[in-house]
């Protein structure tokens, strides 16, 4: 009864990572061409505080719900993860999802020690917009695809 509800709020907090990520790279990359300098600074200053205060309450249900899935359902097939399709898919999953937590820790360092700048952060997005369709093809083909 409780993988359930772990399954579920794993797939609540992707939701939010991946459709907060897919919004700044897709939607504010191209209003920025559309707004005068000085709006789109006060956008982003709006918007990057939001995130910065919710992210980390998301990532925390996100990789927490994740390890649950991983402890009650698949940490034998992770034991020997090229075994099966599934394991192999799985463990990849597992990697690209640590790289997002090492890019968010990154991020987070950077704008605590004020060293973020709008390069970086373009960089930051545009990895983790990569990253983000990685995992939702893995999480599918997971299901999916065997060999």
């Amino acid at each position: 009864m409780i993988y359930p509800l772990i399954l579920t709020l794993h797939l609540f907090a992707a939701l939010i990572f991946i459709g907060t990520v897919f919004f700044e790279v897709l939607f504010l990359e191209s209003i920025r061409k559309q707004l005068p300098t000085r709006v789109m600074l006060l956008v982003e200053e709006g918007i990057g505080r939001r995130a910065r205060s919710l992210m980390p309450w998301v990532l925390l249900v996100l990789f927490g719900a994740g390890l649950g899935m991983v402890w009650l359902r698949y940490l034998p097939i992770l034991a020997s993860p090229l075994a099966s399709s599934l394991g192999t898919l799985l463990a990849l999953k597992v990697a690209v999802a640590v790289s997002v937590l090492l890019h968010f820790l990154v991020a987070m360092f950077l704008f605590k020690r004020g060293r973020m700048s709008p390069r970086y952060l373009q960089f930051i997005h545009g990895s983790l917009f990569c990253h983000m369709v990685v995992i939702v093809l893995l999480a599918k083909g997971m299901f999916y695809l065997t060999w």
